[in-house]
């Protein structure tokens, strides 16, 4: 595999369009961790899934928290929890600027980042996409497979379920802080099984089938 960059923070030298953060927060929480990795984990923005302060996707929020557990405990992060050391997992957001007060992105400001997160998901080419939570999940649903008809937004049905895209597979995480009773033990099963498996042909399958 071509290593793209080594670069763990932003690895690919995005500039966020604007800065509306408050005082004291990142303007924007950018890709992190390993940008030549075969599984991308896809949050919503930072005033759910955390980052604001650190610049690192994933951490702060119990929601943020939550998700670097189940990574950490199928073998992708180690170290400090603010500043994790990530090997074959990159974790990004579909709208990266910080917002005040952690208000949610308008549909506008979703589209205007849009670019961004595509440009980077691209330059990054993972086999597996792991979008946490309903926005995430639509956004790659609608633009990365042709499947997203096929299917209501029901993340409780969605989670963990394995999907083929355009070039991918995608396995939705329900937002964590909607995790019933098993559903943090069957995403970390489905990865591990994954992970067990010969997932790397996904590619090919997912592009003649998705």
């Amino acid at each position: 595999m071509q290593n793209v960059t080594d670069r763990t923070s932003n690895p690919f030298g995005l500039r966020p369009p604007f800065d509306r953060s408050d005082p004291g927060d990142q303007a924007a929480v950018f890709g992190y961790g390993d940008a030549n990795a075969d599984f991308h984990v896809i949050g919503d923005h930072p005033g759910i899934h955390g980052g604001e302060t650190t610049g690192v996707p994933f951490t702060e929020t119990e929601a943020g928290r939550a998700v670097q557990s189940v990574v950490r405990d199928v073998g992708f992060a180690s170290g400090p929890r603010d500043a994790p050391v990530f090997e074959n997992c990159v974790l990004s957001y579909v709208h990266m600027c910080a917002l005040p007060a952690g208000r949610t992105p308008t549909d506008a400001e979703y589209a205007d980042l849009e670019r961004f997160f595509d440009a980077e998901l691209r330059a990054i080419n993972a086999h597996v996409l792991l979008p946490v939570g309903a926005h995430a999940t639509d956004h790659v649903l609608r633009t990365y497979t042709t499947q997203r008809r096929r299917f209501d937004l029901d993340m409780a049905s969605l989670h963990a379920r394995d999907i083929r895209g355009r070039g991918f597979m995608v396995v939705p995480i329900r937002e964590p802080a909607a995790w019933a009773d098993g559903d943090r033990e069957t995403i970390v099963s489905t990865l591990e099984d994954l992970l067990a498996s010969d997932y790397r042909q996904t590619k090919g399958v997912a592009t003649t089938v998705g």
